[in-house]
């Protein structure tokens, strides 16, 4: 099982939209091993978007990132990155299929609602800058074994 690391942004937050996202990946199979419901540091900021630290959009997502709460969590689950990836849909929200959580819930590019890891290099850096080894939980949910051929 691999992990990956996903953020509901302020937008999703104030639209109420925590827990029905939750409910789309739990209902999917997926595990949540980490949650916390938080407004980011500026440090978390900049170490999670530093990809983005020159371009010109940065201000702006800083500001809006860090304008209120999001929703961090961490998710465990059989291929877990491409399939919370295929779930969040296109970057764009005008580009996301309907049934994505963008595709659904997001018009904008800069108010798309979620963010998630692209890759499993991706999702252990992002884990490890939002969460600590001790927060993160491992246990069996009950239906693993007919959610997964083993």
């Amino acid at each position: 099982m691999e992990r990956t690391f996903v953020m509901i942004k302020p937008d999703g937050v104030q639209r109420g939209l925590v827990g029905t996202i939750i409910a789309r990946l739990e209902a999917r199979g997926l595990k949540l091993v980490a949650a916390r419901f938080e407004v980011l540091t500026e440090k978390r900021f900049t170490e999670q978007y530093r990809e983005h630290l020159e371009k010109p959009f940065f201000l702006s997502l800083k500001q809006f990132i860090m304008g209120g709460p999001v929703f961090l969590m961490v998710l465990e689950g059989r291929d877990v990155v491409p399939l919370v990836r295929k779930m969040v849909g296109a970057t764009n929200p005008q580009e996301a299929a309907p049934g994505t959580i963008r595709g659904d819930f997001g018009i904008d590019t800069g108010r798309n609602v979620i963010h998630a890891s692209d890759s499993a290099e991706s999702a252990q850096r992002e884990i490890a800058i939002h969460f600590t080894a001790k927060e993160l939980c491992s246990y069996t949910r009950v239906d693993e074994s007919v959610i997964y051929e083993y």
